[in-house]
């Protein structure tokens, strides 16, 4: 077998093993049909904090988070798809979340209200 053939193959074989971690926007990347959704508030050596606004009828398209804590700024009800399958969860305001890692999920406010939302994010 030829050199350039091995490296095909391996190739091949190490990108079907990448996780889809790597092949999905982060929470800034992502948006909802061609817009953003968040902006940076703050990006230092220790922190990158996050704002994101979704007004009625606006979600956030398939993207991962790595570790983060989150704030609710202004509350809504949202349609959450993730791993764990379809789920509708009213986020109050004020209330504050902490993941080690969403593999991936994608929200819609289907709400009345605009949410917002702080996710801080440590480097």
């Amino acid at each position: 077998m030829r050199i350039g053939s091995l490296i095909l193959i391996f190739g091949l074989l190490f990108g079907c093993t990448n996780n889809q971690e790597s092949k999905l926007p982060d929470p800034l990347e992502a948006g909802w049909n061609n817009e953003a959704v968040c902006e940076v508030l703050e990006d230092n050596e220790q922190v990158r904090v996050l704002q994101c606004t979704f007004p009625p009828g606006v979600g956030h398209e398939r993207h991962y988070h790595a570790a983060h804590f989150g704030y609710t700024v202004t509350g809504s009800t949202f349609r959450i798809k993730d791993t764990t399958g379809i789920r509708e969860v009213n986020v109050p305001t004020g209330y504050s979340f902490y993941n080690e890692k969403i593999e991936w999920h994608e929200v819609l406010n289907i709400g009345a209200d605009t949410a917002v939302f702080l996710i801080m994010e440590p480097k």
